[in-house]
């Protein structure tokens, strides 16, 4: 039995993750879009991942730039999220009305969020209709001890600690 990717959609919505967006800056042009799927690789050297669908803007100026930045958010950043998940479209500016921030590479971070992290693109991996997306940590910020913003289930979560 073939499993068909609308159940793995629906399998994968029982999946808790942060919300992050990755952005990049190619030339004078800046772009970023809202992902779940990012995550640590290594520590030694410092390795993270994203993976985004092959025809997105934002992947296409990583590929160019050779860099990008990913923006942990914040619980009260749901609105931020909303924008660059696609509310605004892929070839608007998302980035209006919007502060960021800059650290070694210039790509920009969103204002408010919780981490900032600065990655020199090493790898790229072609799977089915996405790429991975490796970058190398060449510099971070910790900004804010707020609580993350959640997602479960299509729907925005409030992280409960103790």
């Amino acid at each position: 039995m073939k499993v068909h990717p609308e159940q793995l959609r629906q399998a994968m919505r029982r999946w808790t993750s942060g919300v992050a967006i990755v952005t990049a800056r190619y030339q004078d042009q800046i772009h970023g879009m809202t992902v779940s799927a990012f995550t640590s690789v290594s520590l030694s050297p410092p390795l993270v991942l994203v993976s985004l669908a092959n025809t997105t803007r934002t992947g296409e100026m990583i590929r160019q730039a050779g860099c990008f930045g990913v923006t942990v958010l914040a619980e009260d950043q749901r609105e931020v999220s909303e924008i660059f998940a696609g509310r605004v479209p892929d070839t608007a500016n998302r980035f209006a009305g919007i502060e960021t921030e800059t650290l070694e590479s210039g790509v920009p971070f969103i204002k408010g969020g919780l981490i900032y992290l600065d990655c020199h693109l090493i790898q790229t991996v072609l799977v089915g209709s996405t790429t991975l997306y490796i970058g190398e940590v060449i510099a971070l910020a910790e900004k804010s001890n707020k609580r993350p913003l959640v997602y479960h289930n299509r729907e925005y979560q409030r992280l409960h600690m103790s």
